[in-house]
């Protein structure tokens, strides 16, 4: 079973670098500390999922 992907909002800094490279998968979303990823849906298709992790300037990508 594939392992859930998660966004750390505590962590994120709303750099937009997931929502690029997969923005089936991620979008930004204003917060009153202001934007912050998060997770649109669980992706059907793996392929760059490991590089959109590894592209996260503060670590703020995993799976579970």
């Amino acid at each position: 079973m594939a392992k859930k992907i998660e966004v750390d909002t505590g962590r994120c800094i709303g750099c937009g670098a997931c929502a690029g490279m997969r923005p089936d998968v991620f979008a930004l979303e204003n917060t009153t500390e202001g934007a912050r990823a998060h997770v649109l849906t669980q992706p059907v298709d793996e392929n760059g999922i490991e590089e959109v992790i590894n592209s996260c300037p503060v670590g703020a990508i995993s799976r579970s």
